[in-house]
């Protein structure tokens, strides 16, 4: 008897081990977004999809004041051969490790340059703010006409108001067209 009893709570104590915990949840997170079929090919500062922006260099005292802005350099992207040859494109600068989510600019290399970090502006020299949510980004929308676009950018440093040290400021930042 004392063994069928132990069988018994032996059984029980596997079944209940068994059962699926109970989880509380507080709510649902809905994902939506969009693939598009559209493509066109990148032509970068007037060469392939990755390229490079040569800022110039400048003085520490250029860049003294926080906010201080300097080196302003303008850059391109140009698209071509889009399929289908109308509709809208934007860039979308992604986030990274390289991003200042705070103030939305590259951070430099460590070693390098400090106290600065370099800032992206659209077409109309307002901020972008590189690794925000697409909308909240600041970034262009421009028409692609005859399988055509040109996206129109510039890079500058940027103070932060701490104390500078000179050295390279290098940095970089993925991105990715979106089309509508």
């Amino acid at each position: 008897m004392t063994k069928t009893i132990i069988s018994a709570a032996l059984a029980a104590a596997s079944i209940v081990a068994m059962a699926p915990a109970a989880h509380a949840f507080d709510g649902t997170i809905d994902f939506t977004g969009s693939i598009v079929a559209t493509t066109c090919t990148i032509n970068g500062g007037g060469s392939a999809n990755n390229f490079t922006v040569a800022l110039p260099p400048v003085s520490t005292d250029a860049l003294k004041a926080a906010g201080s802005t300097a080196g302003r350099t303008p850059f391109q992207l140009k698209l071509t051969n889009c399929q289908p040859d109308t509709g809208k494109v934007a860039t979308f600068f992604e986030s990274g490790p390289t991003i200042n989510t705070a103030t939305g600019r590259l951070m430099v290399d460590a070693g390098g340059a400090e106290g600065v970090e370099i800032g992206l502006l659209n077409d109309s020299f307002q901020h972008i703010a590189a690794g925000a949510a697409y909308n909240s980004q600041n970034s262009q929308v421009v028409d692609i006409t005859g399988g055509a676009a040109t996206l129109n950018y510039y890079a500058q440093y940027e103070s932060l108001g701490t104390a500078l040290k000179a050295g390279p400021a290098n940095s970089r930042v993925q991105y990715t067209m979106s089309y509508q």
